[in-house]
């Protein structure tokens, strides 16, 4: 191979930061995060087994996805490793709300940020849509984790 040969690489990933992490099952509580098949959650119930016959103690997660709000359930020896996702919460300043349903925030420098949905959460849905529209300040805090980003939180700073 001569130096003059050039190497084009083609890689659909991102800079190296992974998405979730290991956590050992046993260690893992109450509120704390999971990913239960393939889903970023949030765990409601943890019960542990005792050991038995064979050797392992069983930790029973019970958690709801932190998305869509459907509810997962995973059984794991205590002593493996779970994945956990990396979950981000930011606070943007709600700019403007387009007819397709699309929101345009405001980032903490400066840019906006326009390629997030309105939630799917009604009550969440009509707080927003009533608070702009009556021309208050609103900051929304969104919720990232495992490449999905969803509006999961609104503040009100007062009239503009």
């Amino acid at each position: 191979m001569s130096d003059s040969e050039e190497h084009h690489f083609e890689s659909k990933a991102d800079a190296g930061a992974s998405k979730t992490y290991p956590q050992q099952a046993g260690t893992i509580r109450k509120n704390g995060f999971i990913v239960i098949k393939g889903r970023p959650c949030k765990v409601v119930e943890v019960s542990t087994s005792k050991t038995g016959k064979h050797g392992h103690a069983k930790c029973h997660f019970v958690a709801i996805d932190i998305f869509n709000g459907k509810k997962l359930e995973d059984i794991v020896p205590s002593s493996h490793n779970c994945d956990v996702p990396h979950v981000n919460r930011t606070e943007y300043q709600l700019i403007d709300i387009s007819e397709d349903g699309f929101v345009s925030l405001l980032t903490s420098d400066g840019n906006t940020k326009d390629d997030l949905r309105l939630p799917t959460d009604e009550t969440l849905l009509a707080q927003i849509k009533d608070g702009f529209d009556s021309g208050k300040d609103l900051v929304v805090t969104v919720q990232s984790a495992m490449g999905e980003e969803q509006i999961c939180a609104l503040k009100d700073v007062g009239p503009k």
